[in-house]
C-alpha cells in the first residue's frame, strides 16, 4: 500500500487528516504510535525527528503538518470530495478558517491540557483560565461568522471542517459551548454526525481516559 499514516486515534491533528482520508475513501495503512508499537515509533522518528504527528508517507515521500497533508492528498490522491475550492479567493477563505480552528480553538485546548499534565495545580489553573478566555473569544466570533452556513466556509465540506471537527470536539470538553452560542452548537453537532468524523470519534473512544481534564460522558 503506497500511503502510510503515522499517528494516534485520540490526537486531534491525526483525526483531522483521518477525516480527509475517510471523506474520499482513500486507501491507506494506519501505523499507530504508542508504547505497544515501538517499530512504528522508530520509523516515524527517523522520518520526522521533530516528534510531531501525523506523518503521511507516500511511496517513500514524507509529508508533515495536517493542513499540508490534506492539501497534498487533494493534489496527489484526489477523490469525489474536493476539500479545497478551485477558486483562489474561496480557497483563501478555507485556508484562513483552517488556521483559525487550529490556532484559536485547538491551541487554547492544548494549552489547558499542557497545564493539567504539568502536575502543578497553579499552572493548571492558570492554563485553564487562559484557555477559557481565548475560547470565549473564538466562540463569539464563530457564532457570528457561521450564521447562515451549513459548513465552515459555506455549503461545501472543506479542509476548514476537517480542522473544526476535532478542535470543537475537544474545545467543548475543555470549556463547554453553552446555549449562548446556538449556531456554533448546531455546527458542532453536524460535524459529529458527519460519517467521516463519527468514524474517527469511534476509533478514539477507547482512549478517552487519556484526556487530563476529564472526558465528559457525552459525544
Amino acid at each position: 500500500m503506497s500511503l502510510l499514516l503515522y499517528g494516534h486515534p485520540f490526537s486531534s491533528y491525526t483525526q483531522k487528516v483521518l477525516i480527509a482520508l475517510y471523506e474520499n475513501a482513500t486507501a491507506f495503512e494506519f501505523r499507530m504510535l504508542g508504547p505497544d508499537a515501538p517499530l512504528n515509533a522508530a520509523e516515524w522518528l527517523q522520518r520526522w525527528p521533530l516528534r510531531r504527528f501525523p506523518l503521511l508517507v507516500d511511496d517513500g515521500r514524507s509529508v508533515v503538518e495536517s493542513s499540508i497533508i490534506i492539501e497534498y492528498l487533494q493534489q496527489r490522491h484526489c477523490g469525489p470530495v474536493s476539500l479545497l475550492p478551485d477558486d483562489a479567493g474561496a480557497a483563501l477563505e478555507v485556508r484562513f478558517l483552517d488556521r483559525f480552528f487550529d490556532l484559536h480553538v485547538m491551541s487554547p485546548v492544548q494549552h489547558a491540557v499542557g497545564g493539567a499534565l504539568s502536575g502543578d495545580a497553579g499552572k493548571a489553573g492558570d492554563a485553564l483560565a487562559s484557555a477559557v478566555e481565548r475560547l470565549e473569544l473564538a466562540y463569539g466570533w464563530l457564532e457570528d461568522t457561521l450564521a447562515g452556513r451549513r459548513w465552515a466556509a459555506g455549503a461545501d465540506f472543506t479542509l476548514a471542517d476537517c480542522a473544526a471537527a476535532p478542535a470543537l470536539f475537544y474545545a467543548d470538553w475543555t470549556h463547554r459551548i453553552d446555549a449562548r452560542y446556538p449556531v456554533l452548537r448546531d455546527y458542532r453537532a453536524r460535524l459529529l454526525a458527519r460519517p467521516s468524523f463519527a468514524r474517527a470519534v469511534a476509533a478514539a473512544r477507547p482512549y478517552r481516559a487519556l484526556f487530563p481534564l476529564g472526558a465528559p460522558d457525552r459525544d
